[in-house]
């Protein structure tokens, strides 16, 4: 079905964690075991409420990170991130960046996105300063990760830009480029690497 005519039957609704869990289990089913599906399975406590449609992007910020000033005082580790917003391409990863003004006050934002940004870039800023909050694209991040160049230990919001469509209507996770670099960095991130550090590690998935 087209997503246009399923709109005109039905309200847009707003992500929910139960969405995630369940693309999670369809994409990697058939090739993981029991076992592994089953780590796939945060539990609620992982999860803010998502963003009922009613907010700007700053002010579901404030309500869902209410201590961030604390956070970005006490935030001195280079090669990291207190939040993580990933969303569909490098051009809604500026109209990200614009819409918070209102939340992130003096801190730093770092783009996380491949165009005209090239990797070596990213990678050198990260080394060399501070940076509070991270917006880009999965693949991107993806990338950053594997070469050990964005620590995750200090990420305590990994923001899903869920609810926003493009002008032909779709969600990040209805374009299948996206969708497989979104949810196997998801898988190879926060699986591999949340399960190993879960006791040190509490990081909080939110869907914007």
């Amino acid at each position: 079905k087209k997503i246009s005519d399923v709109l005109q039957k039905s309200a847009p609704k707003p992500g929910v964690p139960e969405d995630l869990q369940n693309l999670l289990t369809q994409h990697f089913g058939e090739n993981r075991s029991v076992i592994e599906i089953e780590e796939l399975q945060l539990s609620d406590s992982c999860f803010l409420p998502a963003n009922d449609l009613t907010h700007s992007f700053s002010s579901y910020l404030k309500e869902i990170c209410p201590k961030w000033a604390k956070l970005r005082r006490n935030h001195k580790e280079k090669k990291s991130v207190v939040m993580l917003v990933l969303c569909s391409s490098a051009l809604r990863s500026l109209e990200l960046i614009k819409s918070m003004t209102a939340f992130k006050g003096d801190c730093r934002v770092l783009k996380l996105f491949a165009k005209h940004i090239k990797i070596k870039e990213q990678m050198n800023m990260l080394e060399k300063g501070v940076f509070h909050i991270g917006v880009g694209t999965p693949g991107r991040v993806k990338a950053l990760v594997e070469q050990d160049a964005l620590c995750l230990n200090s990420t305590k919001y990994m923001i899903l830009d869920w609810n926003w469509r493009d002008q032909k209507l779709r969600r990040m996770m209805d374009i299948p480029e996206v969708l497989y670099k979104h949810l196997y960095m998801l898988y190879s991130v926060y699986a591999l690497l949340l399960l190993v550090v879960l006791r040190f590690w509490s990081v909080k998935f939110s869907f914007c």
